[in-house]
């Protein structure tokens, strides 16, 4: 089965204060084989890149509107002037606050729903035809 992969590199601001942040590279990522989510790896100054995986529909409702509690809480500001999306993630590793240029989280957001369009997720699982193959055997 052929999917679609949707990815956007990016610069993230970790929010240290109030007053300030540093910049940290990130790559937003898509696939149309795991529909439901959308995937965030950023470098900070470690040997290994962060991932964290969390659903597509809580990016989308937080460019909009403050929503998500526990581990991932996303919502829309201004910061400077400039429209961002703050993203709250914690761990048992520790807690950021990760700030994101609204235009280019939404265009990339654009993207992935046009790839696999909201309610169409679960037709993306292949569930059908699995069970399909299972029963005709």
């Amino acid at each position: 089965m052929q999917y679609t992969v949707v990815e956007r590199e990016l610069e993230l601001r970790l929010v240290l204060s109030p007053e300030r942040s540093i910049p940290v590279p990130a790559r937003l990522a898509y696939r149309s084989d795991d529909p439901y989510a959308v995937h965030i790896v950023f470098h900070i100054n470690s040997e290994f890149p962060v991932h964290w995986t969390f659903a597509r529909d809580l990016l989308v409702e937080g460019v909009f509107r403050p929503c998500g509690h526990g581990d991932v809480r996303v919502w829309p500001t201004k910061t400077d002037g400039r429209s961002v999306v703050l993203m709250a993630l914690s761990s048992p590793d520790g807690d950021a606050l990760l700030e994101a240029p609204t235009p280019q989280v939404s265009a990339w957001l654009e993207r992935t729903l046009r790839a696999v369009p909201p309610g169409t997720e679960g037709g993306q699982l292949g569930i059908d035809d699995a069970l399909d193959q299972l029963l005709a055997r």
